[in-house]
């Protein structure tokens, strides 16, 4: 009877181990998860309202199981550079990232001359959408110039008036119309605006041609209020099918995309740039993401951390290049 009662006794304590053991470990599990989702996340772009600022928040909405609070955040000025700085100055501990065009890493450095922050500053996390530039002319141009062999052909005969517009100087925008010019051989005026205001003057005939993100002329294109003449994209855009590349109209070396990625501080650690990437990666399958790309204008791209790297390098002396090609002078 003795013996009887102590196995029970010791099964039932054993039992009562063996329970706080398992309360112990769902409390641990579970803080451990809600510590790495508690803390708000912010992410930092470097433009006023518009674009950049709502593909963060498409992406940041399906991104609840990297953070419980994202806040996005635009730090506008010295053209996205001083949100750049902000980032760089940020805890290296996954919670504040950078949404921006390559750009900033890749041509920045050799457009200005001094430069508070070096692309080494920053790990590269993930590209989450990229969009072809499209060139496009107005009423000011005639309306029997349809490709961009005859604008190329109208330029040279009416140097006057061949004139393109951008959104502002040093940026991809300014250099790819630089690089036309040169390619072709002719005298292209650059006519830098803010934000999409290039459009409305092309609209208005003040100018003959605009060289933007293929997303702030669509409407227009596809009304026949303008013309679309080439997209810069490695192929056909979906969103034109019927516009050439600029490679199908001669000029293979002007092909580009602006890219938007996300950064974080260099010393963010592995694991959690890990996380962060799987998190951007898991919310870019899904249809809310899609479908938002998609009114956006904007083509989901999505790449490891490394070849993100790669790219950044590869990219980075392709604009040096081209920015020397260009004569251009290095500005504050």
């Amino acid at each position: 009877m003795a013996t009887h009662l102590m196995v029970r006794r010791r099964d039932l304590l054993a039992a009562s181990a063996a329970a706080v053991g398992i309360a112990f470990s769902a409390v641990s599990v579970s803080t451990v998860v809600a510590q790495s989702r508690t803390k708000t996340t912010y992410i930092m772009t470097g433009f006023t309202p518009g674009l950049v600022d709502g593909l963060a928040r498409l992406v940041a909405a399906q991104m609840k199981d990297y953070a419980e609070t994202i806040v996005v955040e635009t730090r506008p000025g010295a053209a996205g550079r001083l949100a750049v700085q902000a980032v760089r100055a940020a805890d290296a501990d996954g919670s504040v990232m950078l949404l921006a065009p390559l750009g900033f890493m890749t041509l920045y450095p050799h457009v200005y001359k001094t430069l508070k922050y070096e692309p080494q500053d920053f790990t590269p996390v993930s590209i989450v959408a990229s969009s072809p530039t499209l060139v496009t002319v107005g009423p000011k141009v005639p309306g029997d110039v349809r490709t961009l062999a005859d604008f190329v052909a109208w330029c040279r005969a009416n140097p006057t008036e061949a004139t393109y517009g951008t959104a502002g100087v040093g940026n991809t925008l300014h250099f790819i119309g630089a690089m036309l010019g040169r390619s072709a051989g002719f005298g292209f005026l650059h006519v830098p605006y803010q934000g999409n205001a290039a459009i409305q003057d092309l609209l208005k005939g003040e100018i003959a041609s605009a060289i933007m993100p293929i997303g702030s002329s669509l409407g227009l294109v596809q009304s026949g209020q303008l013309r679309a003449l080439a997209t810069t994209g490695p192929r056909r855009s979906s969103f034109l099918p019927d516009v050439p590349t600029m490679a199908e109209a001669g000029y293979p070396s002007l092909e580009d995309l602006t890219r938007y990625g996300f950064f974080v501080p260099a010393k963010t650690p592995a694991d959690t740039v890990e996380r962060l990437g799987r998190s951007i990666h898991e919310a870019l399958s899904t249809n809310e993401v899609k479908s938002g790309m998609t009114g956006m204008s904007l083509e989901i791209e999505s790449i490891s951390t490394t070849a993100f790297a790669q790219l950044i390098g590869s990219e980075s002396e392709r604009w040096k290049a081209i920015v020397q090609a260009t004569g251009f002078t290095p500005i504050d």
